[in-house]
């Protein structure tokens, strides 16, 4: 389905030194963030307790106001964080101590919350202990590792070694760029966070699949002998379709971000994230890496030895 055709090819290798470049040097600084400041893991993977609460009333919190509450209540190691113009509010606390329980520490908070706001009500409280934790973080790195593998198996057996070393290169640095993301500016990595992750992997994957079939496609079909105008010409000609598929999963992605929530926030900046850089891996890193390995020169040469003895 095309809501539009261009007629035009477009020289989309014309600018892939230049972007790859810049696209080499977010991936190291990404790295360079996960490896030193880290991911800055939810309760469901380092164990405690999120209390999830939302104002109706007139007065808007401030996040030192919350923290200034909760440090009088005797804890020291926490994170508070505010969504939907400082009504909503979402609590990270440590694993409790043995002497209180979590009633008694969440009545606490509370309390001094409603002397400030009386419309304040609590709409989630999830407790998850150190042990558990730990089992989830085992449990989450074994399924990114599945899915990566089964990924590149995949790819493997559907492509050529160079367009499937391509399309493998390419997917693993959207990983890499989300997850640089949430090292930086330390967002909440949780499993929502997660499952977003593994469903950009996907999303991505197909989005190359589409671009890569019509390159070899069209080396296999047309009458052109530059592997750089086959493949300006076959980005071309999945313009269209990318624009309808992405645009309509951007808006339901969208949609979650600003009516979904702080549950869904971190969830879909990770889809957001990866949606776009899966058009960008698509079309200019993969594609690039496939020119620069000169993908289909022996299919190519061979057209151009059966014209010659025509």
């Amino acid at each position: 389905m095309e809501f539009f055709r261009i007629n035009k090819t477009i020289p989309f290798m014309k600018y892939s030194l230049v972007l790859n470049l810049i696209s080499l040097m977010t991936f190291t600084i990404a790295i360079f963030f996960i490896t030193t400041k880290g991911l800055n893991l939810s309760t469901e993977f380092t164990g405690g307790t999120t209390i999830e609460m939302n104002f109706s009333g007139d007065n808007k919190l401030s996040s030192d106001k919350v923290r200034e509450i909760i440090f009088k209540i005797g804890y020291t190691d926490y994170q508070v964080q505010l969504f939907n113009s400082l009504r909503e509010i979402m609590i990270r606390l440590p694993v409790l101590s043995k002497d209180s329980t979590l009633e008694t520490q969440v009545n606490k908070i509370l309390l001094d919350l409603k002397n400030y706001d009386e419309s304040l009500h609590i709409t989630r409280v999830e407790t998850v202990g150190p042990q558990v934790g730990n089992e989830l973080i085992l449990d989450g790195i074994l399924a990114l590792i599945t899915v990566i593998v089964g990924v590149i198996v995949y790819l493997t057996i559907r492509f050529e070694y160079k367009l499937a070393l391509s399309g493998i290169i390419a997917n693993l640095h959207d990983i890499v760029i989300i997850l640089g993301f949430f090292a930086f500016f330390q967002w909440e990595f949780s499993l929502c966070v997660l499952a977003g992750i593994l469903a950009v992997l996907g999303y991505s994957v197909n989005e190359s699949v589409i671009v890569m079939d019509r390159i070899r496609e069209n080396i296999n079909h047309s009458d052109r002998r530059d592997i750089t105008e086959i493949i300006n010409m076959s980005i071309t000609q999945t313009v269209s379709r990318t624009i309808i598929t992405h645009g309509c999963t951007q808006m339901m992605v969208l949609s979650i971000l600003i009516f979904g929530g702080q549950t869904l926030h971190y969830f879909s900046l990770a889809l957001t994230i990866g949606i776009w850089f899966g058009i960008y891996s698509s079309v200019f890193v993969a594609t690039s890496l496939a020119m620069w390995m000169r993908f289909g020169d022996k299919k190519l040469y061979s057209k151009v030895k059966i014209s010659m003895f025509k």
